[in-house]
């Protein structure tokens, strides 16, 4: 699904450089549960970022299913996101000013689903997630954690191919994020191709691979 080639990012002062990711060479099969490791600053986030074609300035080679990436305008990689990626946040991304059903219905507007078949959908994920009574309230009005549930519902509602994951349960409580990890394990499980960012062992162990970075390297085991 995803083969990236000598990827690299850097940012210029004057006539420095200062990399975040350094010689990227990466492959990701389609239905893998990949984990990325490593300390703050080592780049995860920038990485998962440019997987999610949400960062367009970098060099290198990134072929995503049959598309070449490193050769697609910016409006054709964004097309491309709202086609077949999902994301989860640590920070949610909700948007406050629409309601909870509002939210769930944006990732379909944008693949040109029916008005009429929206609503089932979003009918579907409000009962999945146990959270129906709470569709007309704005995300203000919910708690961290439940802002969590439905930004996790809001990335999977599409059922996109690709669900690229950062911290998706550094805000919640054990029992929640527990909830949120056997829910991606299940989508895994029945196909979805999965990418998380975390610094949690027993969240990385839901995964079928461990993939460590150390001040924007892959390396074969984490720097103590």
């Amino acid at each position: 699904m995803i083969s990236v080639r000598n990827l690299e990012k850097y940012f210029q002062t004057g006539p420095m450089k200062t990399f975040v990711l350094r010689t990227i060479d990466l492959d990701v099969e389609e239905g893998a549960f990949i984990t990325v490791m490593g300390p703050s600053g080592s780049g995860k986030t920038t990485l998962l970022s440019i997987l999610g074609m949400l960062d367009g300035e970098w060099i290198g080679e990134y072929n995503f299913l049959d598309h070449r990436v490193h050769l697609m305008k910016p409006k054709d990689r964004m097309n491309l996101n709202k086609l077949y990626i999902g994301f989860v946040f640590q920070q949610y991304h909700l948007l406050d000013s629409l309601t909870i059903y509002e939210n769930l219905e944006i990732p379909l507007s944008y693949r040109n689903i029916k008005h009429s078949k929206r609503a089932g959908m979003v009918a579907d994920i409000l009962d999945r997630f146990q959270i129906v009574g709470k569709k007309d309230l704005y995300p203000s009005q919910l708690s961290g954690g439940q802002q969590q549930q439905v930004a996790v519902a809001r990335a999977i509602i599409a059922n996109p191919k690709l669900i690229l994951a950062d911290e998706p349960t550094g805000n919640l409580h054990s029992s929640q994020g527990k909830e949120v990890m056997d829910l991606l394990k299940k989508l895994n499980d029945e196909g979805t191709t999965i990418v998380q960012v975390t610094h949690n062992e027993k969240w990385a162990a839901y995964g079928n691979r461990i993939i460590n970075l150390f001040d924007g390297w892959i390396v074969d085991e984490p720097h103590r």
